[in-house]
C-alpha cells in the first residue's frame, strides 16, 4: 500500500509539473509572438527626434530578446551588436536630431566601451550633436561620455576616475584549513590562472604581465579622455591620484572634466533647445528598443558577410544547462558547419569574446574554422577576451582584428586535481579501493597522487600545450619556438599582440567587416547576424535556459548572489584547460 501511494503521487506530481510546463511555455509563446510581431512594424521617428542612449548595467557582445526576465523583474542585458546599429541609424535618419547620452551605472570593459565611443565619434561626423548627463559618472561611463559635444554632471554628482585594478582571490589559506590541496599541472611561466590554488599572492611573472597590460590599456583610456576634453595630462593625473574623484559637481567643472554642473530637467531643457523641440513639451526621444525598428536604409544583397557571436568560457555541452548565449559548446562548431554549406555567405566574421576554457573543445572549434576557411575567407574579430582557448579557436582564421584594449594570447595551458585526504581525515572519513589495474583509481581524490600518476598528467599537458602553439604557429605563419617565446601564458593586449604578429589589424566589428570584404572580393553586399533556423521553443529552451535560471538564483539569493559567484569560481574546472588568469575589474 505505502508502494502505491509513491506511486500515485509521483504520478500525480509529475502531471502538476507537465501542467505547470505547458502553461508557462504556452505563456511565453503567446508572449514571443507578440514581441516579435511588435518587433517587425517598423518604427518612423518624428522630426526632432533625440535619440536616448542609455548605458546601463552590463553589455553582452549580441542578444535576443527575453520577454520572461520582465516576468522575473530583471533587466536584460543590453546588447553592444544593437547599440551599435541603433547609433549608425541615428546618423543616417534625417529625423533623428542629436543623441542624448546617459551612462548611468554602466559596468562594462574596456574594450566594450570602446567600440561604443568610437561609434559616437562616427556619429559626431553628421554634424549632429551629442549631449551627455549622468548623476554621477562611473569610469566606464565617464570614458564614453567624454567624447560628447557637452558633458554635464548633478551638482552632487562625481567623475570616478580611479585607475585599474586587477583582484585575484586565492584559495590556498582556505584549503590549508579544511585539509584540502591541489595538484597543478602546467605549461606557461605566466599561467597565472592556476595561482589562487598553490600561492597567497601573484607570482612575480604574474603581477609583471597584468603591470604591462593594465598600463596599456590605461593609457589607451586616458588618452582618448585628453583627445576629448580640455584637460592636460598633469591635471588629469593630480585629479585621479590626489583622490578628487570623491569631490562633486563644480570640482569636475573646475577641472574641465565636465561643462556644467546640471539636474536632469535642466539638461533635459537643452536637448530640447538643441534639437528644435518646444521647451514647455516633453522630451521626444527614441530608446534602443524603437531605434531597432528602425527600417535599415541599406538593401539587401545576395552576397552576404555573417557574423557569428562565441562569447564566454569555452567548456562541454552539459545535459538539461541549454544552450547559453554566455557559453561556447560544441555548438558554436556546428555553425561554423552550417556557415561553410550556405552559398549565399561569401565571408564569415567570428565575433570572439572569450577567457578560454577547455582544450577538447577549443580543438573542435578550430577544426571547424579550418574547414570554413577553405571554402571563404574568415576574419576573427576579438571582443574584451580571445584569450588562452578563446586565441585557440582564433588562431587558425585568415586575419585576426582585435580592439586596441582586448586581452589576448595567453597561450598556455594547465590541469588541476584536488587531493582532499587532510578533509577526509579532519571529518573521520575513510575510503578502500580494489582495482583491476594500477592506474584505474588516477585522480581518486581521497589520496595524494603518486610520482607515476603524476608524470603521466603532465606529460598530457605537455602534449596540449605542444598542439596549441603548433595550431597558432600555422595560423600565423610564424615557427612554434616564436610562438612559444610570445606563449608561455603571457596575456597581451590588443596593441601589444599586433607588435608581436598575433594579430593582423587593430579595430572593431566593422573593421573585421571590411577585412572579410576585400578578401571575398565584395564590393556590394549585406552584413547579417547568423543564427540557425530554429523554432520559437527550441531558441527559447537552448538560447535563455541561462539567462533563466541565473535570474532565479539572483532573485532567491538576493545580496548573498555575489557571495555563491566567488564560492562557485573556487571550483577548478575538470580537464586540461586554456583559460586566461585574472583580468580588470569592469569599467
Amino acid at each position: 500500500m505505502k508502494q502505491f501511494f509513491k506511486s500515485v503521487f509521483a504520478s500525480m506530481f509529475g502531471v502538476l509539473m507537465g501542467v505547470l510546463v505547458l502553461v508557462i511555455v504556452g505563456s511565453f509563446v503567446f508572449t514571443g509572438i507578440m514581441a516579435s510581431s511588435i518587433g517587425e512594424s517598423e518604427y518612423k521617428p518624428k522630426q526632432n527626434t533625440v535619440f536616448k542612449l542609455v548605458l546601463d548595467g552590463a553589455i553582452v557582445e549580441n542578444s535576443v530578446s527575453n520577454p520572461l526576465l520582465e516576468l522575473l523583474g530583471e533587466k536584460e542585458s543590453m546588447s553592444l551588436s544593437k547599440i551599435l546599429r541603433s547609433v549608425r541609424l541615428a546618423k543616417e535618419n534625417d529625423n533623428i536630431k542629436g543623441i542624448y547620452l546617459e551612462t548611468a551605472n554602466t559596468a562594462s570593459s574596456t574594450a566594450t566601451l570602446n567600440a561604443i565611443r568610437e561609434a559616437l565619434e562616427d556619429f559626431k561626423e553628421s554634424g549632429k550633436f551629442i549631449i551627455s548627463y549622468a548623476d554621477s559618472y562611473t569610469q566606464g561611463g565617464y570614458y564614453v561620455a567624454s567624447v560628447a559635444d557637452s558633458v554635464f554632471v548633478n551638482p552632487l554628482g562625481r567623475v570616478e576616475l580611479h585607475g585599474l585594478s586587477s583582484v585575484g582571490l586565492f584559495y590556498t589559506g582556505l584549503a590549508d584549513k579544511i585539509g584540502v590541496d591541489f595538484e597543478i599541472f602546467k605549461v606557461g611561466t605566466f599561467k597565472g590562472a592556476v595561482e589562487p590554488y598553490f600561492l597567497k599572492k601573484f607570482s612575480d611573472e604574474n603581477r609583471e604581465q597584468i603591470s604591462s597590460y593594465q598600463a596599456s590599456v590605461w593609457k589607451n583610456i586616458t588618452s582618448k579622455i585628453l583627445a576629448s576634453r580640455p584637460i592636460g595630462e598633469e591635471q588629469l593625473t593630480a585629479f585621479i591620484n590626489e583622490g578628487k574623484f570623491f569631490e562633486e559637481g563644480q570640482a569636475t567643472v573646475d577641472m574641465k572634466l565636465t561643462d556644467g554642473v546640471r539636474y536632469r530637467s535642466d539638461v533635459e531643457n537643452l536637448v530640447k533647445v538643441k534639437a528644435g523641440q518646444d521647451v514647455d513639451g516633453k522630451l521626444i526621444v527614441a530608446n534602443t528598443n524603437k531605434m531597432g525598428m528602425l527600417k535599415d536604409k541599406k538593401k539587401v544583397k545576395a552576397d552576404k558577410i555573417a557574423i557569428l557571436y562565441a562569447e564566454g568560457q569555452i567548456m562541454e555541452q552539459i545535459s538539461g544547462m541549454g544552450g547559453s548565449t554566455q557559453l561556447i559548446t560544441e555548438k558554436v562548431g556546428d555553425e561554423l558547419q552550417k556557415l561553410a554549406k550556405d552559398d549565399e555567405i561569401k565571408a564569415v566574421v567570428f565575433r570572439v569574446n572569450s577567457p578560454g576554457g577547455s582544450a577538447y573543445i577549443s580543438e573542435q572549434i578550430w577544426k571547424k574554422v579550418i574547414e570554413l576557411k577553405e571554402k571563404k575567407p574568415v576574419v576573427v574579430s576579438m571582443g574584451t577576451y580571445a584569450a588562452s582557448g578563446g586565441y585557440y579557436i582564433s588562431c587558425g582564421a585568415n586575419k585576426i582584428v582585435a580592439e586596441p584594449t582586448t586581452l589576448t594570447g595567453s597561450i598556455g595551458v594547465f590541469g588541476i586535481l584536488p587531493n582532499s585526504a587532510g578533509l577526509f581525515d579532519k571529518v573521520g572519513l575513510t575510503t578502500d579501493v580494489v582495482k583491476t589495474n594500477p592506474l584505474a583509481d588516477i585522480g581518486n581524490m581521497s589520496r595524494p597522487m603518486t610520482d607515476s600518476e603524476k608524470a603521466i598528467i603532465q606529460a598530457s599537458v605537455e602534449r596540449t600545450y605542444d598542439l596549441f602553439i603548433s595550431r597558432c604557429a600555422e595560423g600565423r605563419g610564424m615557427t612554434k619556438n616564436e610562438i612559444d617565446f610570445i606563449g608561455q601564458g603571457r596575456v597581451w593586449t590588443g596593441e601589444q599582440a599586433l607588435e608581436r604578429g598575433l594579430v593582423d589589424k587593430l579595430g572593431g566589428v566593422d573593421t573585421a567587416i571590411e577585412e572579410a570584404a576585400l578578401l571575398a572580393d565584395l564590393d556590394d553586399y549585406s552584413v547579417i547576424a547568423y543564427n540557425s533556423n530554429k523554432d520559437f521553443l527550441t531558441e527559447l529552451l537552448e538560447s535563455k535556459l541561462e539567462e533563466i535560471k541565473i535570474s532565479l538564483i539572483k532573485s532567491y539569493l538576493g545580496d548573498k548572489y555575489e557571495t555563491f559567484k566567488l564560492i562557485h569560481s573556487a571550483t577548478p574546472q575538470t580537464g586540461i584547460q586554456a583559460l586566461m588568469p585574472v583580468g580588470i575589474e569592469a569599467m
